[in-house]
C-alpha cells in the first residue's frame, strides 16, 4: 500500500480560509476515491507560519492524479506560503 504525506506552510492570517478549502477538498476525495484523509499541523507556529500536513493512507492507483486535479480546483495555492511537498511511503515488508 502507498501512503501520501503532503506538507506546506500557511500564514496564520489564511488559516481559516485554507482550513475550509482543504476540508471541502478532502471530503470530495473521500467520496470519490474511498480514501480516509487526515489534516494535521505542527503544534507551534514559527515566524507567523504554521506547517500543515495532509495525510492520505492506503491510496488507490491513480489517486495522485485525482489529488492534483482537486488541488487545482480547490484554490489552495494562493492560501499557502510556498509550495506543497509530497512524500510517498509504502509498507515495509519482512525480509524473513
Amino acid at each position: 500500500m502507498t501512503d501520501l504525506y503532503i506538507y506546506y506552510q500557511v500564514r496564520e492570517a489564511d488559516m481559516a480560509a485554507l482550513h475550509g478549502a482543504v476540508a471541502a477538498m478532502q471530503a470530495g476525495l473521500a467520496s470519490a476515491c474511498g480514501v480516509s484523509p487526515q489534516l494535521k499541523r505542527r503544534p507551534q507556529p514559527q515566524d507567523g507560519l504554521q506547517t500543515w500536513m495532509e495525510v492520505y493512507p492506503a491510496v488507490p492507483d491513480g489517486f495522485e492524479a485525482a489529488l492534483t486535479a482537486a488541488v487545482q480546483q480547490s484554490g489552495l495555492q494562493p492560501l499557502t506560503a510556498g509550495p506543497r511537498h509530497t512524500e510517498v511511503f509504502t509498507d515495509l515488508t519482512s525480509c524473513a
